[in-house]
């Protein structure tokens, strides 16, 4: 699976257990929320260990981007929200940081 799969799915699965604790807590949902949202919060966890990286702070941070960027999707898709222009330029913005991480030379520097 390629990395940026694996961020997808890690973003998603994250978004998804963190809403979760959201709806109980702040949408007065009921407590069942939080079997799902923990088990998503744990497939977050174990996809993350999947990305090809000597250290795993560099591959939390590359994933950093994505979660920006993902949320935002789920600001519009899932909440409703349509993402202003600045809302848009910050997520442009972690994503080329994101892919410098990821993507960048490591070469004797």
């Amino acid at each position: 699976m390629s990395v940026l799969a694996v961020y997808a799915l890690a973003a998603l699965a994250e978004i998804g257990g963190c809403f979760a604790f959201w709806a109980w807590l702040r949408l007065d949902k009921s407590p069942l929320w939080l079997v799902p949202g923990l088990a998503s919060l744990i497939a977050f966890a174990w996809l993350l260990t999947l990305v090809d990286s000597g250290h795993a702070g560099r591959a939390y941070a590359a994933y950093g981007g994505v979660y920006v960027a993902a949320s935002l999707l789920w600001l519009w898709a899932v909440e409703g929200a349509r993402p202003d222009r600045w809302d848009l330029a910050g997520g442009a913005v972690v994503l080329l940081g994101a892919a410098i991480i990821l993507f960048g030379s490591r070469g004797g520097v």
